[in-house]
């Protein structure tokens, strides 16, 4: 067996692997894009203290949803299609530019004001969503999620014990400034409407989903406000 033989069989073997993953990429791409639609259902779901198996989020979806559209900075809507806006795209822009998607529930006639959230953690990304009452101040529920952050640690975000400590909590304070929730070191004092329980060795991702909160729900005061006002 010559060495001109063994290169051609090498090369042969490696364009035929290269089609044969490349074709298996192409027809699985469809699966992988509608499993990401359903994950994002059912987080936007959960933010509202609605649990979905994959198999009926998008009934549930559609069925609860009744509203999803995009806003800037002052609040006023914009042409698009709020589902596809890519939150890791938006946060590099400036705030003026932004994309801000808002989703809009209706369940058992109380409504719900659904944004979602992007920030960074010790590892890597972090995001979620939170769900807000009618009142656009009172917390509904949470959902986060992380990309890589230390088991135990850090993805405890993803628990939904720490994700049920910020129903009832507020954005604003009785004044009606801005005061989104921090995540403390230690343990919140009972009854305080601003703080959650920090996780244990996760100080940093803790500071996080702070920062996440603050600079993410930030954008949406001129939204809530005309809101409130309309």
């Amino acid at each position: 067996m010559t060495n001109r033989y063994v290169f051609l069989y090498a090369s042969a073997m490696v364009i035929i692997v290269a089609l044969i993953l490349s074709g298996a990429a192409t027809l699985l791409r469809p699966l992988q894009e509608r499993n990401m639609r359903i994950e994002k259902m059912q987080n936007i779901l959960s933010a509202i203290n609605i649990p979905a198996s994959r198999a009926e989020a998008e009934d549930l979806f559609n069925r609860y949803i009744q509203v999803a559209k995009i806003v800037d900075h002052q609040g006023e809507e914009i042409d698009g299609d709020a589902f596809e806006v890519e939150l890791q795209d938006e946060i590099r822009k400036e705030v003026k530019d932004r994309q801000l998607p808002v989703f809009i529930a209706d369940v058992d006639g109380e409504t719900y004001y659904i944004v979602p959230l992007r920030g960074a953690g010790l590892w890597g990304p972090i995001w979620g969503y939170v769900g807000l009452e009618a009142d656009l101040v009172t917390i509904a529920g949470a959902n986060f999620d992380h990309s890589s952050e230390t088991p135990g640690l850090g993805a405890e975000i993803a628990d939904r014990s720490f994700e049920q400590q910020f129903r009832g909590k507020k954005i604003f304070d009785e004044e009606g400034n801005f005061r989104p929730v921090r995540v403390i070191k230690g343990v919140a004092p009972p009854g305080e409407p601003h703080l959650v329980d920090g996780i244990s060795g996760g100080t940093i991702t803790s500071n996080g989903v702070t920062n996440m909160l603050r600079d993410g729900l930030e954008v949406y005061i001129s939204y809530f406000e005309k809101i409130r006002s309309s």
